[in-house]
C-alpha cells in the first residue's frame, strides 16, 4: 500500500492509492483519479467504534471510514476491493502498521503497510466503466456483470432482510447477489430478464466459474499472510478483520 502525505488540509491527511486504479468509475466521478484523501484518526473517531447502534446494525466500519474521508466523494460508489484499501489505510493512519492478533493460540504481527493491491489485467477493463464481459461456459448464455458498489452490498442486505421478514429460513443470499451483479443476459438488460434467469437457468456449474473469473479480475488488497506453526508452514491465510482490528482494546 502506498500513500502520499498531503498538506492541503487544515489537519494531517494522505493519499491511499485504490486497487482499481479509478478504471471502473466514470471520468466524472472523483473516485476515477484512482486515489482518496483520507485523515488520520482521532479520538472523536475511536467514539465511533464503541457506537452500540453502529455495532448492532453492522455499520460500525462504514462510518468510520466515512469519517475519514475528506475527498469529495459518493461513500456508495465505492467497489469492495476499494474499500478494502481505505480499511487498511484507516488502520494504519490510525494505530500504526503493526497488527497483532492470536492463530491457533500463537501470537502472529502483520505488518499492514506491506499488503499490496492484487495484480489486475487493465486489458480486461474498460476505463471509465464498470462492466465486463464474460460468457459462461456450460450453457453458454453471454453475460455482462459488475463489480458491486457499497450501495450494493446496503441493497442486497435490505433485500434479505425483508425476506427474512417473510420467511425467516430463506438464505437467498447467493442467487440475490448475482442479480444485483448481473447487467444482462443475451443482450437483455431488463431486470424481470435478469431476476428470471438467476432463478431458473443459471447453471451451478456456470455460477462457480463466473465466481471464479470475478475473483481474478476484481481489484483488491491482497490480505494474506504465512503462519509458521508447530505442524509446517500454513500460506495463504487471511488476515482476521473486526473491531479488534482497530482497537484490540475497546470494550464493547
Amino acid at each position: 500500500m502506498t500513500n502520499e502525505v498531503t498538506n492541503k488540509s487544515p489537519f494531517p491527511t494522505e493519499i491511499v492509492e485504490l486497487p482499481s486504479k479509478g478504471l471502473v468509475y466514470p471520468p466524472t466521478n472523483p473516485l476515477s483519479s484512482g486515489k482518496i484523501e483520507m485523515r488520520y484518526m482521532t479520538a472523536a473517531h475511536e467514539d465511533i467504534l464503541t457506537n452500540q447502534s453502529y455495532i448492532q446494525n453492522g455499520t460500525v466500519l462504514d462510518k468510520l471510514i466515512e469519517a475519514l474521508i475528506v475527498s469529495k466523494i459518493n461513500y456508495g460508489d465505492i467497489i469492495v476491493g476499494d474499500k478494502n484499501a481505505l480499511l487498511i489505510a484507516a488502520r494504519v493512519l490510525g494505530y500504526g502498521k503493526d497488527y497483532e492478533f492470536t492463530y491457533k493460540g500463537e501470537n502472529v504481527t502483520v505488518d499492514l503497510s506491506t499488503l499490496e493491491p492484487k495484480p489486475i489485467d487493465e486489458s480486461l477493463f474498460t476505463p471509465g466503466k464498470n462492466e465486463f464481459e464474460y460468457e459462461l461456459p456450460a450453457s453458454g448464455t453471454k453475460i455482462t456483470f459488475k463489480l458491486l458498489t457499497h450501495s450494493d452490498e446496503n441493497k442486497i442486505n435490505q433485500e434479505l432482510q425483508g425476506l427474512k421478514k417473510i420467511n425467516k429460513n430463506a438464505s437467498p443470499e447467493s442467487s440475490i447477489r448475482f442479480k444485483y451483479m448481473i447487467t444482462s443476459v443475451n443482450g437483455d438488460s431488463t431486470t424481470k430478464t435478469i431476476r428470471e434467469f438467476v432463478d431458473n437457468y443459471f447453471l451451478a456449474k456456470d455460477t462457480r466459474s463466473l465466481r471464479e473469473y470475478i475473483k481474478l479480475i476484481q481489484p483488491d488488497i491482497d490480505m494474506k499472510f504465512d503462519f509458521e506453526g508447530p505442524n509446517g508452514l500454513e500460506e495463504g491465510l487471511t488476515i482476521p478483520m473486526g473491531i479488534s482490528f482497530f482497537w484490540p482494546d475497546a470494550r464493547i
